[in-house]
């Protein structure tokens, strides 16, 4: 397929995501699971792959994602949001500096459950590749730039299944080194997930076991519960 190369293309990214309000994306709502927004932010380059943006978070005691690798985000505040874009928005603005006027939004995909309690809305948007970024230290410990094609690349991508419910359930993670610094960064969980899940959407390509479903609300409820 000729956009395998992996430029921004604007056009071709709108065309394969949802709207948030499409009843064909799975959305997902329950009491007894907290509701978070993020952000999967693309840069776009000159004449290579885009970039996506990534931050590595702090280690905070109490915090459920310490030291974690993701993408800007948090909780949804029904105080602060009207909707769960404005909670991506914020997170985002809060996190690494970004005025939400500087955020041109694409889409959006499937929502993602997490064994933590968590139920995911990922909007897809794009910033200029000029944009400055402060990060917010007690939030934020490092900043990255990942191109999409080391993510699309199936060798990058490592997979362990186990049944739940009779079901093969498929847990993925990705293993970067930075070629700058040469640290590496394991990306695991709900962001490996939702990355999974937007390089199948958008360029079709299948990273995960195929016969893998999602885990639900339904899976994860008595253990929320207790």
């Amino acid at each position: 397929m000729s956009y395998l190369n992996f430029h921004f293309d604007e056009i071709l990214i709108r065309s394969k995501l949802k709207k948030y309000e499409s009843p064909n994306r799975l959305s997902m709502h329950h009491k007894h699971f907290i509701h978070s927004a993020v952000v999967l932010l693309i840069i776009p380059n000159n004449e290579k792959p885009y970039d996506l943006f990534m931050i590595q978070r702090t280690k905070r005691e109490n915090d459920k994602h310490s030291g974690e690798m993701s993408f800007p985000g948090g909780k949804f505040e029904p105080e602060k949001d009207k909707d769960y874009l404005d909670t991506a928005l914020r997170e985002l603005e809060e996190e690494v500096g970004i005025p939400r006027i500087k955020i041109n939004v694409l889409g959006c995909i499937d929502d993602h459950l997490t064994p933590k309690g968590f139920i995911i809305t990922a909007f897809v948007a794009s910033v200029n590749e000029t944009q400055k970024m402060k990060k917010q230290d007690e939030e934020v410990q490092e900043i990255l730039r990942i191109p999409i094609n080391f993510f699309a690349n199936k060798s990058n991508y490592k997979e362990r299944t186990y049944y739940l419910n009779g079901d093969l359930i498929g847990v993925g993670k990705f293993n970067y080194r930075s070629p700058n610094n040469h640290k590496r960064y394991v990306i695991f969980g709900a962001t490996s997930h939702i990355i999974v899940n937007y390089i199948k959407q958008v360029y079709d390509l299948q990273l995960k076991t195929p016969v893998c479903r999602r885990v639900t609300c339904s899976d994860l409820k008595e253990k929320i519960l207790r």
